[in-house]
């Protein structure tokens, strides 16, 4: 029975956590500040739940440099949920915004003044005739966002602005020149994965076709960070929102984040009402998913997961304390560092292993490689599985939907085990 300090996991999520953050943890679900109660059992509406919630959202704000004109939210329902979230949310502000320019052409200042059947009509008007979402569909997290915005609000109202597959024989891999996005004029939005963990591509920097543009004007820019988040430094102004699930590098399964500029946020831009969304046949979100109410209510309109906002905000002060002066620019540092390790071990056996991405977007959190002996590749990784295993190994499974070998390369990995792993690479292809 292996200990859990012989274990290398490279699993792709839920991930590793500190060892030493689940001690506290666990002395946490047993009793919790000497209440005699476990975290998990006290109320979400004690002041326990609400320190636990702003605490962490402090460390956050400290650790990745969030300004001030943004707001923190915890939420539930994954990354799966955002990319139904972002749709409603963002459409609505879209819709706040084209109301609010009507009215103005109108030549009134209150809603309640205006011809109401006009109002409707030219709001459908310019929803039929500008309305689009814009996706970049770099892997399998954006193409399945990209299709959940389809299937809500219709496909004639999203954007295909680039398809990674067609630069790359049908397979993601690559990431296609900026030259080559159809990007809309004035979209809701433009999204976009930063780092795929399935596909093992991530954007090197943040794109320069999405800055601001001659009037310093900015894009609409949602970014699903779920998988690299905490790992590098992210011009979080660049963003109107970034979202990501916690069980990578930040937490445990359970919560999700969004750091959303307060700009889409009453009182600046309140969400249009059920009934004008309903007269312009947009889809109306589900309250939980109303980042407008989650904000109101301090991501407490519901029962969320304090025990597992507990461990992220564990975690984040583990990494504060690591890294006190330069934060996540020093865990950028480690990270790159990991990666080197590893990619430079496949690199030196370009007879045994072929990295899936294209160089140039190679991930630094998700490193998918194949293996190949002798013209076998299903046996080799067979075998290659087998052995890591027996060295203390384990995760490197690649994803169901593409197969291979695939080494998670999140914030709690060591580099003594990216060092173990670079090591059985060299070993396994010298047998």
């Amino acid at each position: 029975m292996p200990d859990r300090a012989d274990i290398s996991y490279f699993g792709a999520g839920p991930a590793l956590l500190p060892t030493d953050v689940l001690e506290s943890a666990a002395q946490a679900l047993l009793n919790y500040q000497s209440t005699g109660l476990g975290i998990a059992e006290h109320s979400h509406r004690s002041q326990y739940a609400a320190d636990i919630i702003n605490e962490a959202k402090a460390d956050l704000a400290t650790y990745l440099d969030i300004p001030d004109d943004y707001e923190i939210l915890f939420m539930q329902g994954g990354g799966s949920g955002e990319f139904s979230a972002t749709v409603y949310n963002l459409v609505g502000a879209w819709v706040t915004r084209k109301k609010a320019e009507i009215l103005k052409q109108m030549g009134v200042q209150d809603e309640k003044e205006a011809n109401q059947e006009e109002l409707v009509s030219a709001l459908k008007k310019a929803i039929d005739s500008e309305l689009k979402l814009d996706y970049l569909v770099t892997g399998s997290w954006s193409l399945k966002a990209y299709q959940e915005a389809g299937r809500l609000i219709g496909p004639e109202y999203t954007n295909l602005a680039t398809d990674a597959r067609k630069a790359n024989d049908g397979k993601f891999g690559k990431i296609p020149d900026e030259s080559t996005w159809s990007l809309s004029k004035s979209p809701a939005m433009v999204y976009y994965c930063d780092n795929e963990t399935v596909d093992g591509v991530e954007f090197p920097k943040f794109p320069a076709a999405l800055g601001p543009n001659s009037e310093g004007e900015r894009p609409i820019v949602v970014a699903d960070m779920s998988s690299n988040i905490l790992s590098r430094r992210i011009p979080v102004e660049n963003f109107s929102a970034v979202f990501f699930g916690a069980q990578k590098n930040m937490g445990s399964t359970g919560i999700t984040v969004v750091v959303i500029k307060k700009s889409l946020l009453p009182p600046a831009c309140p969400q249009p009402s059920p009934a004008l969304m309903r007269k312009l046949g947009l889809p109306v979100p589900p309250v939980i998913f109303s980042y407008e109410t989650i904000a109101k209510n301090n991501s407490l309109y519901n029962t969320l997961s304090i025990f597992d906002v507990y461990i992220a905000g564990q975690v984040l002060k583990k990494m504060l304390n690591v890294f006190p002066e330069n934060k996540v620019d020093g865990q950028e540092a480690v990270a790159n560092q990991k990666a080197k390790i590893i990619y430079d071990a496949l690199e030196a056996h370009p007879g045994v292993y072929r990295i899936v991405p294209d160089k140039s977007v190679r991930s630094r959190m998700n490193i998918c490689f194949r293996v190949t002996i002798d013209g076998d590749t299903d046996g080799s990784e067979a075998k290659f599985l087998k052995g890591a295993t027996a060295r203390g190994l384990t995760g490197l499974k690649g994803h169901r939907s593409v197969g291979g070998i695939r080494a998670s390369n999140y914030n709690t990995i060591s580099v003594s085990s990216a060092e173990k792993l670079a090591d059985f690479i060299k070993s396994f292809a010298q047998q």
